[in-house]
């Protein structure tokens, strides 16, 4: 990393201040150049930023950050000046007359990577605050960029380094080996291992629904209240709601949030036969959104009940994804709102128009998306951390196989190396640099 990089690290468009962030070994002399002189470190100079022939372009601040003790671990320059798409380019152009190139997206923080200034999983929690939608996953961001969750991937991976010593040094005396197996000392602490992992994958997958939340289709037959229902969750009217059966004709999509964890609730047209070939693409699409759902909220007229028409539509979904029936309009049928157990899952009486069992239908969406009532511990997590995570719970499964069952020392010894590996590669431990391709890139740039 010799060369100097550039980029505004303000958003496009037009704002009160504009930065332009510069990292690399042409730092001091670019603000030289620009600023007339490198500020003193950490100390804000308020300074003129000039042109190649001495023009002024913008009058703003300067702030000057020497290697290590900056965000990349590089001599870093921030000039900021007034937050216009103009200046900012000008400013840009400057830079890059001066040796810098633009960066790629992400570069400050893979910089900052490469530099030991911080892990790959509090890397990723950076664009994971930026990107946060609720208060909830804004604070779980800011803990993984703290380290906490670093901080327990670490733990786990001492654990298992201490646990791989030991047995690695009983293979060396294969005489021994034996008596080292049954004398229980591995089988508590690979015990140990596996529940804090198991406690660790608990809270990662909180973590991940705080980030990318559930999605939820309403499905059912025409005129069963998907609309109404879908208005009322989302706070607005953002649905036509009539009572001419077929009404809703496209996938309808709205970003809610409950205490904090986020919901896309997607409302659908209504399910049957139809010659419309407007409402048969509807139908296709209300078809395809289902398959992709992690629950489908299957709403029902609770006049009509559970008829042959509702009994062949609940016979169509796929049966890996959950469902909740919701037995809509008990304002008309005289039922109270309540939540029981049913013989297809959970089902709920409510009433989209009064709201009736709404608070019950919210409770439960929560539940199902693995809310514990609090957020204390919680941090941001990816589908990529789950996926090592689960690789390394499937090793330590497999080491309890081989100690328990095989009493094979090398096999468990493998295990636990696989395990590790896993857990390291969530850190960046031991991550390929394809891997850091895909991640850096979806980063911001000037950042």
């Amino acid at each position: 990393m010799t060369d100097t990089i550039v980029a505004v690290a303000t958003p496009p468009g037009r704002g009160g201040i504009g930065v332009v962030r510069v990292s690399g070994p042409r730092s001091a002399a670019i603000a030289e150049a620009v600023c007339g002189a490198v500020p003193v470190p950490r100390q804000a100079a308020l300074r003129r930023f000039r042109a190649g022939d001495g023009a002024v372009i913008d009058e703003g601040i300067a702030l000057y950050f020497p290697a290590p003790h900056s965000f990349t671990g590089e001599d870093v320059l921030e000039l900021q000046g007034h937050g216009g798409p103009v200046v900012m380019d000008l400013l840009l152009a400057r830079v890059c007359e001066l040796g810098g190139r633009p960066a790629r997206p992400g570069e400050f923080s893979e910089r900052a990577f490469l530099n030991d200034k911080l892990d790959l999983a509090q890397a990723e929690a950076i664009a994971d605050l930026i990107a946060s939608d609720t208060a909830a996953a804004a604070r779980a961001a800011l803990r993984s960029l703290q380290g906490e969750f670093s901080r327990r991937v670490h733990v786990l991976v001492e654990g298992l380094i201490e646990l791989r010593m030991y047995v690695e040094a009983a293979i060396d005396f294969p005489e021994e080996e034996i008596d080292f197996l049954a004398d229980g000392v591995i089988t508590e602490r690979l015990g140990e291992l596996r529940e804090r992992l198991s406690v660790l994958q608990a809270a990662a997958g909180q973590g991940r629904l705080l980030r990318d939340g559930m999605t939820v289709v309403i499905a059912g037959r025409p005129n069963a209240g998907k609309s109404s229902l879908l208005n009322h969750l989302a706070g607005r009217e953002a649905a036509i709601v009539t009572a001419i059966p077929g009404t809703t004709r496209d996938v309808l999509r709205e970003h809610i949030s409950i205490d904090g964890m986020p919901l896309h609730v997607i409302d659908t047209a209504g399910l049957r036969d139809s010659d419309d070939p407007v409402e048969r693409e509807g139908i296709r699409r209300a078809w395809a959104e289902i398959e992709a759902a992690d629950r489908i909220l299957m709403v029902v007229d609770d006049r009509l009940g559970l008829n042959d028409a509702e009994r062949a539509l609940r016979e169509r979904l796929p049966p890996a994804t959950p469902v909740t029936v919701l037995y809509n309009k008990i304002d008309l049928s005289g039922r109270s709102p309540t939540v029981r157990d049913g013989a297809w899952g959970t089902e709920i009486l409510l009433s989209a128009k009064t709201e009736a069992g709404l608070d019950l239908l919210r409770e439960h969406l929560k539940t199902c998306m693995g809310y514990h009532g609090g957020e204390e511990g919680v941090f941001m997590a990816r589908r990529r951390h789950l996926d090592a995570l689960e690789r390394a719970t499937a090793a330590l499964e497999r080491a309890a196989y081989q100690l328990e069952i095989v009493r094979a020392g090398e096999l468990v010894a493998e295990e636990l190396r696989e395990a590790q590996n896993a857990l390291a590669e969530i850190t960046g431990e031991f991550t390929s640099e394809d891997l850091l391709s895909r991640i850096f890139s979806s980063f911001c740039i000037g950042k």
